[in-house]
């Protein structure tokens, strides 16, 4: 393992982010860590061996530090408490915020890799345009005037828009977003690209702190207790432990081997008729009890309110898998795949699917 300075990680206690950061910390400090684990919210049991320091909370910088080989720095918009979601051992903890242009300034001071998982996701499309958007134009900036050398910026893969999406490789899809998230990722996306760092298009994320992907089709199933089209879609899904491991193989490594725009996603696509019995099995989901046209399906959804509508339900309704070959370049593995994955955050879901969602096996 080798870096070349002080890293900086945005988002450390979003889903993504703090799976990326636990894992930066296990590779920097030698901290145990096993996937899945701990679940948001719950103590962590201190790293054998290492001390359980409070958070360190720095003053403002005038000056740059000099950096640390391997120093970790979090910015975050509100401390951590110890031992929860978010917070490690040994990481440095910088008070900041996309839309703060002077606090990326102060974070960026003496970084020489910037990891950007931060982002804003709904329907605001204000809040998409200055977190997404601006606010990483604004981080950008900043990473230049600090001197910077490699950026890795996380993106989703609903910047294709509507699919179908069969097999193909990030260079040869076009983007078309359609929401005012993704049309503002696309935004960030182009801003990273401009500036020579590499983009990560994420597809479904698993794992503990998932509240779009499992949480919404568990909904669709009490909802309309039906598969589109027998299911067969074929859906690309990446574990958030897998993806961030992948993502410290990059941040680390001391070769820039994946400009450009990278899909991050699990080689092997799992039709969504699997999928769902994964749930059922794991989780103890009903099992649908019929198969409905796409059409009739999404009608089906219009007519039953809920938190996931139509538009995102269609995701389900139609291929959406991507070639990648990013895990190969970065000399990593893509991990065991879905179904061993699902299996393993099985708890944490199931503590926090509630009633009416999932009945108890």
């Amino acid at each position: 393992m080798t870096t070349r300075g002080r890293l900086l990680l945005t988002g450390a206690t979003g889903f993504i982010g703090s799976a990326v950061l636990r894992v930066l910390a296990e590779r920097l400090n030698g901290a145990a860590y096993v996937p899945g684990c701990p679940d948001p919210g719950t103590p962590a049991a201190p790293a054998r061996g290492l001390p359980h320091p409070q958070p360190v909370i720095p003053a403002p910088r005038a000056e740059a530090r000099p950096p640390r080989p391997g120093h970790l720095t979090a910015l975050v918009r509100q401390f951590p408490d110890p031992g929860s979601r978010g917070w490690q051992p040994g990481v440095e903890f910088c008070a900041g915020d996309l839309t703060d242009a002077a606090s990326l300034r102060a974070a960026c001071e003496g970084a020489d890799t910037l990891v950007h998982c931060a982002s804003y996701v709904g329907g605001d499309a204000a809040a998409c345009e200055a977190v997404n958007a601006q606010g990483t134009r604004d981080l950008l900036t900043a990473a230049e005037r600090a001197g910077v050398r490699r950026v890795l910026y996380v993106s989703t893969t609903a910047v294709y828009g509507p699919g179908p999406h069969r097999g193909l490789g990030a260079e040869e899809l076009p983007p078309a977003p359609t929401s005012p998230t993704s049309r503002s990722r696309l935004a960030a996306e182009e801003a990273v690209l401009a500036a020579g760092g590499t983009v990560l298009r994420a597809p479904f994320v698993l794992g503990p702190g998932d509240k779009w992907v499992v949480p919404a089709l568990a909904e669709l199933l009490h909802r309309v207790p039906a598969l589109p089209a027998e299911g067969r879609a074929l859906l690309s899904f990446v574990a958030v432990d897998d993806l961030a491991a992948l993502l410290a193989e990059l941040a680390l490594s001391p070769d820039d081997s994946t400009p450009g725009i990278q899909h991050a996603a699990h080689p092997d696509p799992v039709p969504l008729h699997e999928f769902a019995a994964l749930l059922t099995r794991h989780l103890g989901l009903a099992a649908p009890t019929a198969s409905l046209t796409a059409e009739e399906y999404l009608d089906r959804v219009r007519d039953t309110p809920g938190r996931v509508t139509a538009h995102q339900a269609r995701m389900l309704t139609e291929d959406r898998w991507y070639r990648t070959e990013v895990w190969q370049a970065a000399g990593t593995t893509p991990g065991p795949g879905t179904a061993v994955r699902l299996a393993e955050y099985a708890g944490w879901y199931r503590g926090v699917l509630t009633p009416p969602r999932h009945r108890v096996p």
